[in-house]
């Protein structure tokens, strides 16, 4: 039997703009009742932190939108991570990431696209401006804070790659990090 890990599902395109509404009690009850354990959610956007026997990677994420799917009658694509994975993806973060000269996110990949795929679709970004890096299964993104305006990412955020992916800012994956940490 496979040891209980903490882990963290980060929920693309809930509760943005008024649409695809989840109430966070109705979230944390979906997971505690598929038999996950130690739920909490972080915010309104879907991050859901729990902990599970199993393994982590492109099954476990799909089991978990489909639960989704079936409780909330919608697609929500889902990218998980285990709390060593999350944890070696934030120590892997460039240098400064998440200073406050830069508007910085992390754009986490979902199972099968890869860091490298996605950097490989990139549009070419504003020099001085948008800076990119290739992680632990994520991209960091960031952007000069007083140049925010400039940044080219929209035209990533066009592509059809762009919804395999979901998007933290830096802050709320420091604050993903320590509610992970917590046990």
């Amino acid at each position: 039997m496979t040891a209980s890990t903490r882990f963290v599902a980060l929920l693309r395109g809930i509760n943005v703009g008024g649409r695809n509404a989840v109430r966070m009690p109705d979230l944390v009850g979906c997971f505690a009742d598929a038999g996950f354990a130690d739920v909490r959610t972080l915010g309104q956007s879907g991050n859901v932190v729990f902990t599970a026997r199993r393994t982590s990677g492109a099954r476990f994420e799909g089991d978990v939108a489909a639960m989704l799917e079936d409780r909330f009658g919608m697609p929500v694509p889902t990218v998980i991570r285990s709390r060593a994975e999350f944890a070696r993806t934030m120590d892997e973060a460039p240098p400064g990431h998440g200073s406050p000269d830069l508007r910085a996110d992390v754009f986490f990949c979902r199972h099968p696209l890869t860091p490298e795929q996605a950097l490989a679709e990139m549009p070419e970004l504003r020099e001085g401006v948008d800076t990119i890096a290739v992680g632990p299964g994520a991209l960091y993104f960031s952007r000069v804070a007083a140049r925010a305006t400039k940044t080219r990412i929209q035209k990533f955020m066009a592509l059809p790659v762009f919804q395999q992916n979901t998007v933290r800012s830096w802050g709320t994956c420091v604050k993903v990090s320590g509610l992970l940490e917590e046990d």
